[in-house]
């Protein structure tokens, strides 16, 4: 094991997940710095230390070093370590921001959602990027108040090299995460990161569209069969790219290796062991904060890659126009939109 104590380690995008696992690092002992661009959230940590209620059974109190994005420049000291959990479409402008400040043998591990490892790689290079897939529920409706649904025996890390050049950090990277959960650290990560990706097109669109839970969402009408399909279309478009389908979350078993059964697999799995009934998607609580959400850099993705084979994934495509356009206000979210989506998503497919 690596002698941490010394490193200066940075999280950068402090929300949910980001302030719940740098909280870990934190109580651990470790040197950490919180950066995030909510000013709210920053004050609130500066005041009254973060908040971190876990599993509704445990509160704890947190005081850690929290900066503002535009007081990165008066850093005097580079971090060995950056985590981000910046939202997928902002991760090369926060690279840029923190490359200044990442030492020449540090490294950047990106531990979001979407299939950011080459963006980060583009900007710090390739010897010092690394991606991570994560499942940690967790949820901030105030800010500096974490509420972190899943406890650390339920998150799951993978972490891996997005290029080989990079191999070296992962060690690191691995230990500063199972502070947070279980680790597998890997080699190939982009195809569980494209696991990762099936599921969040399964669960986090269709569920904010109806302005549900995702459990509330698998129990709503035909619903569950929706959120199948356009898991089911993510596995298409990973055979497109040559993605492996592999367990993730510690599954074993044919059911989780087999194409045909992946998603039902993981849809369950994620809902008997790592949500609470009422956990909302991290796209509805972007919407409840009036903020756009990922949607382009998950069931976006599958509509991409399906349109370079000049087809159509019709469930995915509908999930876009309908989130994009509540996020233009041209639609509101709610169970209304039920109808709807299913009259778009039958167009798609008799047109395809």
């Amino acid at each position: 094991m690596m002698d941490l104590s010394k490193k200066r380690i940075a999280v950068l995008g402090t929300g949910a997940n980001g302030a719940g696992i740098g909280a870990d690092l934190v109580r651990a002992g470790l040197n950490v710095t919180f950066i995030d661009q909510w000013p709210d959230n920053v004050q609130a940590i500066r005041d009254s230390k973060l908040q971190v209620i876990l599993q509704e059974t445990e509160r704890f109190e947190v005081e850690v070093k929290t900066l503002h994005l535009c007081q990165v420049s008066e850093l005097k000291k580079n971090f060995d370590a950056v985590l981000l959990l910046v939202k997928a479409y902002d991760t090369k402008w926060a690279c840029q921001l923190i490359e200044p400040y990442l030492a020449v043998d540090g490294f950047i591990v990106g531990v979001q959602n979407g299939m950011t490892g080459q963006d980060i790689a583009d900007v710090v290079g390739p010897d010092r990027a690394l991606a991570a897939v994560i499942e940690v529920t967790s949820a901030m409706y105030e800010p500096g108040v974490v509420e972190r649904h899943s406890g650390h025996e339920r998150s799951w890390f993978a972490v891996g090299p997005n290029n080989p050049e990079a191999s070296k950090h992962v060690p690191m990277a691995a230990q500063l995460l199972e502070l947070a959960g279980v680790v597998e650290q890997v080699e190939d990560i982009n195809s569980p990161k494209w696991m990762k990706l099936i599921l969040n097109a399964a669960e986090l669109v269709p569920s904010a569209i109806l302005d549900l839970s995702i459990v509330e969402t698998t129990k709503f009408k035909d619903m569950k069969a929706v959120m199948l399909a356009a898991g089911d279309e993510a596995v298409a478009a990973a055979k497109f790219l040559d993605y492996k389908i592999r367990p993730i979350f510690g599954m074993s078993g044919m059911d989780a290796e087999n194409p045909e059964t992946f998603v039902r697999t993981i849809l369950d799995e994620l809902a008997a062991n790592y949500i609470l009934p009422h956990s909302k998607s991290t796209v509805l609580q972007d919407w409840m904060k009036g903020r756009h959400s990922e949607v382009n850099e998950l069931n976006g993705l599958v509509v991409k890659a399906f349109h370079s084979r000049n087809l159509v994934a019709p469930t995915n495509q509908a999930m876009v126009e309908f989130a994009l356009a509540i996020e233009r206000g041209e639609k509101t979210r709610g169970t209304h939109n039920y109808g709807p989506l299913l009259e778009r998503i039958e167009e798609l497919r008799v047109s395809n």
